[in-house]
């Protein structure tokens, strides 16, 4: 899997685009296969406050239960909707579903990874 080289990723496994004030968050392709079939997404209020490395949410698979983590302290301004009903959205397309939007606080987009980085994170962690 190729992961997009205009993200920030996260050891947690969530994926950021930056575009000025706003960081879109979602989970990585690698996530999401390591979750398996996902059954339920828990999503914040628009609206909400949250911290760079806080949960915001959490994701329900057939395997487990997992918590999201953001990569960003800020407020939430719109969260994916279309989850509520459809969360499997998340396993056809990880790279290109959003899960929230964040009006980034302070500028700080904390300890992420480029795409490279990220790869070779997930490679040497599948490794052990």
């Amino acid at each position: 899997m190729s992961y997009p080289t205009d993200y920030r990723y996260t050891k947690s496994h969530q994926w950021m685009l930056l575009e000025g004030q706003i960081a879109t968050i979602g989970i990585t392709d690698y996530a999401q296969d390591t979750l398996g079939d996902i059954k339920f997404v828990e999503l914040p209020a628009v609206g909400q406050t949250v911290e760079a490395d806080g949960t915001f949410g959490s994701i329900e698979s057939v395997k487990s239960v997992s918590g999201v983590f953001s990569p960003v302290s800020g407020e939430v301004v719109a969260v994916n909707d279309e989850l509520k009903t459809k969360p499997e959205l998340l396993n056809q397309s990880a790279n290109e579903t959003w899960i929230i939007k964040v009006s980034v606080k302070d500028g700080n987009t904390g300890e992420t990874l480029s795409a490279a980085g990220y790869e070779q994170f997930i490679a040497e962690e599948s490794a052990t």
